[in-house]
């Protein structure tokens, strides 16, 4: 009883905390999609319609934004339109309706692409530029503009979901505070579909943000719509959508992409730990470090870290011990030393953060700095750190030094809040110290999202996590070393492979100190051409790890020239390239602009096309056994409801990749969770970086996490070396 009662108590101080956040920030939010008539005498265009299309397959979501805007005033004008950068997204398409025709835009290096846009500027022709400017915002320009003319857009992007253990969020990101004070409204109708397929069944999908705006539809227990439509509508708010699946335990995905035999394959290999990594039970340290500088006013950032800390302290156990820090300028200590977390502590903490305002300048050096001193050689230490990252280039060089040099036994945890965060620096501070990042939308469920962050901090991981892979010639893996396993939190793994086959994929980790090996058989195929976005997801990798070693020691040409063929070649916008679109085919000649993205759209839409037929067919089929039980059975058909179309829909019991061919969860051949659709394309192989055949020892993966009898090996060798280092653990306690 007396701890049902601290719950509630819990539950209803982080009610109110979080409510007062959330009340304050959406006063002072402004929207994302900030479309304005630029060219030197301002002005402000009208958002006549906004539809977006999501589809999330397997952890990865592909989002298609599409908008119609019009010139409300009497001159012409140049459109400049921003919104800010998704977590973990890559641009991947761009295009406009020129003369009645869509046309698809290439991408080029970043300063070659600005040229071709102002000299047809000059002129007055229609060319349209896509840039990011830098890791917060991408900027869209559109010129010329006609008096009252209306133009159509489309921008397409994928990402990796983030995932927590059996829980996947996607977020639109529409709270922005770029360019305030401007009207945001859809004069017309706002749209949102979201189709969820998942190999692992989904048990729920929800909205912590527009939950009375759904309406969410299980089709299958593989498949989900959530759909909202809505007119006149205000994009100050981000869109949150997530979903839970029946995760059971440890387990490693495959997803692949090869276009053609012979052409090189491509692999996302995802290792996810789960629920038999049990809690740890020895006490452990913390540090909390929150930035309290003038930049985490905007968007109450700082309300919101309050609300974080709260609910971490909160949960902290007898045994821990926790103090914290406080930085702007300086770093200020709260109680000066680990103090055990009790009520009287924790009740302090939260008088202490209360008192604190926004202000000053940020500097996190000197608070990292003072945070190491706090290490225990006899206890972990995690440092959590919750702040925008908003700090100058010269300093990010000097972060990312002091990270590596972290004590032995020190993790650091990064959380960002809102969109206005530098998620790449965060995200690579938090790995080169051996922890995890978090970014959490101001419309989501904090308390929740705190919870899920805090459990990974509070579960063992398995360190020196190493994966060797034999049988098949592999190519360009990234990341090169991997971070630890943490419970919940997926390693994903990209790379290039050069032959087919089955592969032996052995997995070396040290568990609370217990090493364990196990090996499982993963399938590389000869053609799998239903998941064509693997491509682009390896080359983002790909650029970002070469864009932390500009931010860890500074600019190259070497580095520049390799992210701007990755972003050529594979159509993926960045800092160092562009997306340019041009009035039609002969002008992209003019440049001697190769049509690569082109190629990739129209066989991307061929799959995308496949999947959404398969979907239909699932939808038709759920939508069939509504009614009177004693209906009669239809004698015909639509097309989408044919004998074929019917056949081709999966029962509840078999996963929705294809009918037939792809494994289900239990199966005892090798985990392979590709669904293989062969399907011919002109597309041209893209492969502008060279690479080495080798035999790799590497670390990680993501993803879906299905387990079967061999995959279930590796849950079964981590919870026994969890399970031996406990026993060790009390044995040494009574001795």
């Amino acid at each position: 009883m007396k701890k049902d009662s601290m719950l509630r108590r819990m539950a209803i101080r982080m009610a109110i905390f979080l409510g007062a956040a959330l009340l304050t920030s959406r006063a002072s939010v402004v929207a994302s999609g900030l479309l304005i008539a630029d060219g030197g005498s301002g002005g402000i265009l009208e958002i006549q319609s906004h539809e977006v299309s999501v589809m999330i397959n397997n952890g990865i979501a592909v989002t298609e934004v599409r908008q119609v805007f019009r010139n409300t005033e009497q001159r012409v004008v140049e459109a400049l339109y921003t919104f800010p950068v998704p977590n973990n997204a890559s641009v991947s398409n761009f295009s406009m309706i020129i003369n009645g025709k869509e046309m698809i835009g290439e991408v080029v290096e970043k300063k070659r692409a600005r040229q071709i846009y102002d000299s047809y500027k000059a002129v007055k022709r229609d060319p349209g530029l896509l840039e990011q400017v830098d890791y917060r915002t991408f900027e869209l320009r559109i010129f010329p503009i006609a008096a009252g003319a209306e133009q159509h857009i489309k921008v397409t992007y994928c990402q990796q979901l983030d995932f927590d253990h059996d829980n996947a969020t996607w977020v639109y990101p529409l709270a922005t505070t770029t360019r305030p004070g401007l009207d945001q409204k859809v004069h017309g109708k706002f749209a949102l579909t979201v189709d969820v397929k998942s190999e692992i069944p989904i048990t729920r999908v929800f909205s912590p943000s527009h939950e009375d705006d759904f309406v969410i539809f299980s089709h299958d227990p593989k498949y989900t719509r959530a759909s909202m439509e809505t007119e006149g509508s205000d994009l100050s708010r981000d869109v949150v959508i997530s979903f839970d699946t029946e995760r059971p335990r440890t387990g490693i995905d495959v997803i692949t992409s090869r276009q053609q035999s012979g052409e090189d394959g491509y692999f996302m290999l995802t290792m996810t730990a789960g629920k038999e990594l049990e809690e740890y039970g020895a006490g452990m340290d913390y540090v909390f470090l929150v930035d309290i500088s003038g930049s985490m006013a905007n968007d109450s950032k700082l309300a919101q870290s309050r609300a974080t800390v709260d609910s971490f302290t909160d949960a902290l156990g007898n045994e821990d011990r926790f103090d914290i820090l406080t930085f702007s300028s300086v770093p200020e200590m709260h109680f000066g030393t680990l103090t055990a977390a009790d009520d009287k502590t924790r009740a302090s903490a939260k008088e202490y953060l209360a008192s604190k305002k926004a202000r000053g300048g940020t500097v996190l050096r000197p608070a990292l700095q003072t945070a190491y001193k706090y290490r225990n050689p006899d206890r972990p230490l995690n440092v959590v750190l919750l702040s925008d990252g908003m700090t100058e280039p010269q300093e990010q060089t000097e972060l990312l030094k002091l990270i590596s040099e972290a004590p032995t036994g020190t993790r650091v945890f990064c959380i960002g809040i809102g969109n206005e965060v530098n998620r790449p620096l965060l995200r690579q501070m938090a790995e080169g110290a051996g922890g995890l990042a978090a970014f959490v939308s101001m419309e989501d469920d904090f308390a929740r999202q705190a919870q899920l962050f805090r459990r990974k901090l509070m579960r063992p991981v398995a360190t020196d996590v190493t994966i060797e892979v034999k049988g098949v010639d592999l190519a360009d893996v990234t990341p090169e070393k991997l971070p630890d396993l943490f419970y919940g939190a997926p390693l994903r793994l990209f790379g290039r492979y050069k032959s087919s086959g089955n592969a032996e994929v052995t997995i070396r980790a040290n568990v609370m100190g217990q090493p364990t090996t196990q090996t499982v058989s993963v399938n590389l195929p000869e053609v799998n051409n239903a998941n064509p976005e693997i491509e682009r997801m390896w080359a983002l990798e790909q650029v970002q790890q070469r864009m932390g070693l500009i931010r860890q020691k500074g600019e190259s040409p070497e580095l520049v020239q390799g992210i701007v063929a990755l972003c050529e070649g594979y159509s993926i916008v960045s800092e160092y390239a562009s997306f340019i679109v041009l009035e039609n085919d002969s002008e992209y000649q003019r440049w001697s602009i190769e049509r690569r993205n082109l190629n990739r759209v129209q066989r991307d839409e061929a799959a995308h096309q496949k999947l959404q037929q398969e979907l239909q067919a699932i939808r038709e089929k759920s939508l069939a056994n509504l009614g009177p039980a004693d209906a009669a059975t239809p004698t015909s058909a639509s097309p989408d409801t044919s004998a074929d179309s019917a056949a081709s829909a999966p029962q509840a019991s078999q996963p929705t990749g294809q009918p037939g061919n792809a494994p289900t969860v239990q199966q005892t051949t090798p985990t392979d969770l590709n669904w293989s659709r062969p399907q011919q394309t002109n597309a041209p192989q893209q492969s502008p970086q060279p690479s080495q055949s080798r035999r790799p020892s590497f670390g990680g993966g993501g993803g879906g996490g299905a387990v079967d009898p061999i995959t279930g090996l590796m849950a079964v060798g981590l919870a026994g070396a969890a399970f031996a280092a406990r026993r060790r653990n009390r044995n040494h306690g009574k001795s």
